[in-house]
């Protein structure tokens, strides 16, 4: 049985038809008693909509021609989120920033005076520079996830020219200002994570499948642990701290998602990670102070590693002299 709102749509969207509609026809249309089309049309009067009554034997409705939406009931918070969402919309790549302003401009036509007054005065400008994604592509991507259907889609420079790659999507993720599609590769059996804006979706979609448990907890932990060189878990594959010899508050804004801990005025304990031990110092080494290794022992070994190859790398005062 449809529910009350979902059939007050209905009725709406009727009436929104220009004619006259006989009580009966709209209770055949929407499948329930003339009497619950009377209660629902004194609904939507209540809610401000002008419907008229026609008088005779049978009775019916029409939409005032010139009828508006009543006011949206939205509070101020509902109001401003909405607009910041629709102010910042280029910020997620999607190619629809027509269509937000367009949208924040209809909805704040039937909002209330004072709360496009408060709308009209939030403005701010996007640094970020996303990559654009069409969006078909974000749309099909999205839609064989829900449907669990196989997509295929040309992908890379040149795509259209390659073999599809046939999928099983899992999930449409959100990472640092690009969208991926976390997906069952079906040509070469593994897990793989693909950008939207690299990809030219093929029509019409595959056969349906069933998901394939994730080797993570989530599609959001799995992006984000291969993005770090892991496999399963949101974390670095190597992991060091060190004790530079600098104030805490002098690096804080550039440890990333390292841990900072201050030790005293003049010095702090780091610890951050890297896909590899060599990754890690040179994290350390762009604070351009010195430091000492705390720990593991595979840091120490790596920094002894890499010692030697800087001092092999610098030119001695015999080889500079006999290039002259």
């Amino acid at each position: 049985m449809i529910t009350s709102p979902s059939r007050m749509l209905n009725l709406l969207s009727l009436l929104q038809v220009p004619r006259d509609w006989p009580g009966r026809e709209l209770s055949e249309r929407l499948n329930v008693s003339p009497r619950t089309v009377r209660r629902d049309v004194e609904r939507l009067r209540e809610l401000g909509y002008r419907i008229g009554a026609i008088k005779g034997p049978y009775g019916g409705y029409r939409l005032a021609a010139g009828s508006e939406l009543p006011p949206l009931l939205f509070d101020e918070e509902q109001a401003v989120a909405i607009a910041i969402a629709l102010h910042s919309f280029a910020e997620t790549g999607i190619d629809l920033d027509d269509g937000a302003a367009r949208a924040l401009a209809t909805i704040r036509q039937v909002m209330p005076s004072h709360l496009r007054h408060r709308i009209d005065g939030i403005r701010f400008t996007t640094t970020g520079t996303p990559e654009r994604v069409d969006r078909t592509a974000f749309e099909a991507a999205s839609a064989a996830v829900r449907d669990r259907q196989t997509l295929r889609f040309a992908y890379g420079d040149g795509g259209d020219d390659r073999p599809p790659r046939r999928t099983e999507p899992h999930a449409v993720v959100a990472r640092h200002g690009r969208w991926y599609l976390l997906a069952w590769d079906l040509d070469r059996e593994g897990w793989r994570t693909f950008r939207l804006d690299r990809m030219t979706p093929r029509t019409p979609t595959g056969p349906g499948f069933t998901r394939r448990p994730l080797p993570a907890a989530d599609a959001q932990t799995y992006l984000n642990a291969r993005a770090k060189g892991a496999q399963t878990e949101d974390r670095w594959p190597c992991v060091g701290e060190v004790v530079l010899e600098l104030p805490a508050a002098d690096i804080a804004p550039w440890v990333g998602d390292g841990e900072l801990r201050a030790i005293d005025e003049r010095s702090c304990a780091v610890t951050i990670g890297s896909w590899s031990w060599t990754g890690v110092l040179a994290s350390v080494a762009r604070f351009d102070a010195p430091f000492r290794i705390v720990g593991p022992p595979e840091l120490a070994t790596a920094a002894a590693t890499l010692s030697a190859r800087v001092a092999a790398a610098v030119p001695t005062r015999e080889s500079t002299t006999g290039s002259e």
